[in-house]
């Protein structure tokens, strides 16, 4: 099997785009984000997940904390009920 222009069709399509450049390297660096910025806003993406996760297990426990306390006194009030 060989690998290239078979019929008049594809060698002239190759003799066509044989010149073309297709690569625009110097046009691709200049467009290209700063690595280093971009790795920081990751970090601060991170961060900010990292808040909000530690913020919802606080808020998560402080609420467990007060349904717990609204049971027992339910509870208590229910007790006293019988005991007169």
């Amino acid at each position: 099997m060989a690998v290239g222009a078979q019929d008049t069709l594809d060698k002239k399509l190759v003799m066509k785009y044989a010149s073309k450049q297709v690569e625009n390297h110097d046009d691709i660096v200049s467009k290209m984000i700063d690595p280093n910025k971009m790795m920081e806003t990751m970090n601060d993406v991170a961060e900010v997940q990292r808040s909000m996760l530690a913020m919802s297990n606080k808020l998560a426990s402080i609420c467990a904390q007060i349904n717990s306390k609204a049971r027992y006194k339910s509870g208590q009030k229910f007790f006293r009920s019988f005991n007169g």
